[in-house]
């Protein structure tokens, strides 16, 4: 009998009780704005900032709407103006490069290898081209950070990373958004916490972190902050910074807060559903497991492989058969974007020159959710069919 998967691959897991009581609070005394708060009260947001900066050992946070705008935010507070090239991956989704053009900047992509990372040696001669990169950690794949930092460090390039898929990961011990000038984080459905949307911005630059939080739209109420800079460092620079709104809310963070406390559990559950997955698809003929460095303390909160060098339609039966059988996957090879797979070559409001070696991994690359929802038995069964499906198509 052909075994059938069931399960939702876009179901998460419930809110968690105590962040939907801290919800229902908010929602009673109606002090959602994140600077209307009672005499002595400190606020879910500015909480929510200070914790979050404790839990990443770091000196200033800035709570704001979503990871997109938390980019943009940093490549504002950097001092990116319209017309500066900025470097960035050309493996990453579509709101890394929206939020370079979104302050009239323009991208200057990088290659990927095929451990699914920014390529260090493309990097290395693109040195010259920016003054900013904006690093993005694509499906939490993380690169040689102490490689990477050299380069930019000696071309005098500033780095923000995008860690949209790395809150909870680490390269050799050091947190992911802890090695750049700035970590941006994304609280979107998908991510390692959950508040339907939101971000948050990390930094232990004084400066730059009283620019995000006047950026943010603070109105002069910055001292409601809890892990921003003191009141002097605003002083410098609040006539100069412009409010491009983009606050979150009261009632986000108090659904973010309890799932703080639970994260570290939460990322041993994502990498023993990943490892599980990995060791399932290992030996597939024709099938490319991507091998995670050691360095690399990594969030298997989704899964890549590779199909390199399948032709077109090959690809497409193999995302056919699996989806017949209940296994949603998703291509980065094809022609057109669809959902989320978009590509350097998919934004055409940016020009770009072709890069044929990140093309052939561009076109292998297969990605599939884990979600919480999936038991370690279902990752045994989604893994069986995706390798009968994949040796399937490969002996045809």
């Amino acid at each position: 009998m052909t075994e059938i998967f069931s399960g939702s691959f876009t179901q998460q897991e419930p809110i968690p009780d105590e962040a939907i009581e801290a919800a229902v609070s908010v929602l009673r005394h109606g002090r959602l704005h994140r600077y209307n708060v009672a005499p002595g009260e400190l606020g879910e947001t500015a909480l929510l900032e200070q914790e979050f900066a404790a839990w990443m050992g770091v000196k200033y946070c800035l709570a704001v709407a979503s990871g997109g705008y938390a980019l943009a935010t940093a490549l504002r507070a950097v001092g990116v103006v319209p017309g500066d090239p900025v470097l960035t991956n050309a493996f990453t989704l579509a709101p890394v490069p929206g939020s370079i053009a979104s302050v009239g900047a323009q991208p200057i992509f990088v290659g990927v290898t095929e451990g699914l990372t920014i390529d260090l040696d493309d990097l290395a001669a693109k040195a010259d081209q920016a003054k900013v990169l904006m690093l993005s950690h694509m499906r939490g794949h993380l690169c040689d950070m102490d490689r990477l930092m050299q380069i930019c460090d000696t071309a005098g390039i500033t780095v923000i990373e995008d860690c949209a898929h790395t809150m909870g990961a680490a390269w050799n011990g050091v947190a992911s958004g802890r090695q750049g000038a700035i970590g941006c984080y994304s609280c979107q459905t998908y991510k390692h916490v959950n508040s339907g949307e939101g971000g948050l911005l990390i930094t232990d630059d004084e400066k730059l972190a009283a620019k995000a939080v006047m950026l943010s739209g603070s109105y002069m109420l910055y001292e409601r902050h809890l892990a921003a800079p003191s009141p002097e460092v605003f002083e410098r620079i609040k006539y100069h910074t412009p409010n491009v709104s983009g606050r979150m809310d009261n009632l986000r963070a108090a659904i973010l807060r309890p799932q703080l406390c639970d994260l570290d559990a939460q990322v041993t559950r994502w990498n023993e559903r990943y490892r599980v997955l990995e060791e399932g698809l290992r030996g597939t003929p024709g099938l490319t497991v991507v091998e995670r460095p050691e360095a690399e303390t990594y969030v298997g909160s989704s899964i890549q492989f590779l199909l390199l060098d399948w032709a077109t339609e090959r690809v497409n039966e193999v995302i056919r058969r699996c989806g017949a059988r209940g296994v949603e996957l998703k291509w980065f090879g094809g022609a057109e974007p669809t959902g989320f797979t978009s590509r350097y070559d998919s934004w055409r409001y940016v020009e770009s020159k072709r890069m044929p070696a990140s093309d052939r991994v561009l076109a292998g690359i297969i990605d599939m959710r884990v979600p919480l929802t999936f038991s370690l038995a279902d990752c045994q069964l989604i893994a069986r069919i995706i390798r009968a499906e994949v040796g399937a198509v490969y002996q045809s």
